[in-house]
């Protein structure tokens, strides 16, 4: 926000507020909104081609009214016990370890190397796969499908491999997501299994499955496009769409950059408006997993209702 107020153009890394900053996240789209800035967000899996072709195969009709889209992510690894190691057990805070601005506005803690270098273990920083994996595989979907903020979301999940004594984030964790535009988004996932249904498009990712009154879409060999007609007289042809070229995180750079001089916001890959309608979903699909209750969009409040 204060990078915008001075007038220059972000990247930000993913997810860009934490689970419990839906105010924030709202306030950050509002002053990206209210300025000629660039805001481009590190989905850098928005860079394949394949999402911008199902999108507009999308708007062009070929499925029909949109319905469902599901999508999820699948890896083995918690990436927080073994994967963020402790690289200095007796590190303290001091001129070159700030703890204080470490934890921001989470809640006050007695310093913990634990919690400074293993902090994706724990909910005060992170939020398991929900925040810090489902941005790359949702961001495509809610982008296809063209849809608003959810009316309604639901998760179930919990540690069910990694049971360590630190932890307290999922390990596995399943939300829906039910929109005004009566599309429903499915998105699915663990961290203890990383055997893929469908075709995988980069690490652990899950290739979605877009579905409308009038066939589907779905990856084949990572290679095509294959459009699905429902089963019924009269039904449209398939067809399979040669995919144009894959993810780049150089080319997402570039996204930006172009767009930097260009100065046209419509076309970056991964903007605010585009991230704030992600990750609200995947916010109130947290606070409604911690409540054991439905969590609900007010569109006129627009805030979230536990």
């Amino acid at each position: 926000i204060d990078a915008i107020q001075a007038g220059k153009d972000v990247y930000c890394e993913k997810p860009v507020t934490h689970w419990r900053q839906f105010e924030l996240t709202r306030k950050l789209a509002d002053v990206v909104a209210g300025s000629d800035r660039m805001l481009q967000v590190g989905t850098q899996a928005m860079s394949d081609g394949v999402w911008h072709q199902m999108k507009k195969l999308v708007r062009d009709g070929l499925i029909g009214q949109p319905l469902f889209g599901e999508t999820g992510f699948f890896r083995v690894g918690d990436w927080g016990e073994r994967g963020m190691p402790v690289d200095d057990a007796n590190a303290k805070p001091g001129p070159d370890l700030n703890w204080e601005a470490f934890l921001g506005d989470a809640p006050k803690r007695p310093f913990s190397a634990d919690r400074f270098f293993r902090w994706r273990l724990f909910e005060d920083y992170a939020g398991g796969p929900v925040t810090d994996l489902y941005p790359h595989c949702l961001t495509q979907v809610v982008d296809i499908l063209g849809v608003g903020f959810p009316s309604e979301v639901v998760a179930l999940g919990g540690i069910h491999r990694y049971p360590y004594e630190l932890r307290d984030v999922p390990d596995t964790f399943n939300l829906l997501a039910q929109y005004p535009e009566k599309v429903t988004i499915s998105v699915l996932g663990t961290q203890g299994n990383d055997y893929q249904t469908t075709d995988a498009r980069g690490s652990g990712q899950r290739c979605p499955v877009i579905r409308g009154w009038d066939g589907s879409l779905y990856i084949e060999k990572n290679k095509d496009i294959v459009f699905m007609p429902i089963k019924e007289k009269g039904a449209k042809a398939p067809q399979k769409i040669p995919i144009e070229h894959g993810e780049s995180n150089v080319e997402h750079w570039k996204n930006l950059l172009q767009c930097c001089q260009t100065r046209k916001r419509e076309d970056l890959w991964s903007p605010m408006d585009l991230q704030f309608r992600t990750q609200t979903v995947l916010q109130m699909a947290m606070l409604a997993h911690r409540a054991g209750r439905t969590a609900r969009y007010d569109p006129v409040k627009r805030e979230i209702v536990i």
